[in-house]
């Protein structure tokens, strides 16, 4: 019997938080051999100034689902609307069985210390969603059984690659994404209707832009590629037995890690 590929997924917040912070390393972790998985929390209604936010939605949702479709990632859909994004229980049992049903072995989440509180949120959900997945007395909506298995977790820079203070993230795992750059910015392009909304809310000019200057920030910050995305890893405990790193293992060629 074929074993069955690793799974890799990204949790983020928002349609096209994946693309800004975790789409290269998610791209070449798919070449790895690695089955992806992609799926944002929260479902963009908030983000246009033009269209209705049902409309906004389907509008994101479409796009995301393209960006997804061209890595070969499978897409889950979204949980609750825009500034929803709460560390409730009603959220995370749900996605405690989106959990369970993909069993990731590497996990991509935002960082904890992120600009605003969707992207915060969105972390510390996934994070407790990955705990409880052995948990057979936690009860999940629709009812999943409990998996079993190691997780590891990895944290993407925040955006801006700043704090909420305004104090510059460094991270201590660098991914070298520049033979990947043409892709990420395909899948961002996927998401089309954000390039007014960012321009008029963030003054981001153009989003495709700002994203490949900031993955050149973070190359410059290893001191050894011109685009690089960043992470730092989530202690292990609770979710493996001893410190793994899959990611560094199937990216070997690509990773560079600093204290």
């Amino acid at each position: 019997m074929k074993k069955p590929s690793p799974r890799a997924m990204a949790v983020a917040a928002h349609p096209d938080d994946i693309e800004f912070v975790m789409a290269g390393t998610l791209i070449l972790l798919g070449r790895a051999g690695y089955e992806l998985h992609y799926m944002n929390i929260a479902n963009g209604c908030c983000g246009s100034t033009e269209y209705s936010a049902a409309h906004t939605a389907e509008l994101r949702q479409q796009e995301a689902v393209a960006a997804a479709d061209s890595i070969g990632a499978e897409f889950h859909s979204s949980l609750v609307n825009d500034l929803e994004i709460f560390y409730n229980h009603e959220t995370l049992i749900r996605l405690a069985a989106v959990m369970r049903e993909v069993e990731p072995e590497i996990l991509l989440v935002h960082s904890p210390n992120d600009y605003m509180e969707d992207h915060m949120n969105a972390c510390r959900l996934a994070i407790t969603a990955a705990f409880a997945r052995g948990m057979p007395n936690y009860a999940t909506r629709p009812p999943r059984e409990p998996v079993e298995g190691n997780v590891t977790i990895y944290h993407a820079q925040p955006h801006g690659n700043r704090d909420p203070l305004g104090y510059e993230v460094r991270p201590s795992l660098f991914v070298d994404v520049g033979s990947v750059m043409a892709e990420k910015t395909a899948m961002l392009a996927c998401h089309k209707s954000q390039q007014q909304w960012l321009d008029t809310s963030q003054g981001l000019n153009s989003y495709l832009e700002t994203m490949q200057e900031l993955m050149r920030e973070v190359g410059r910050m290893s001191g050894r590629y011109e685009f690089a995305e960043g992470w730092h890893r989530h202690n292990h405990l609770g979710f493996s037995p001893t410190v793994v790193d899959p990611l560094s293992e199937a990216l070997k060629d690509h990773v560079l890690r600093q204290a």
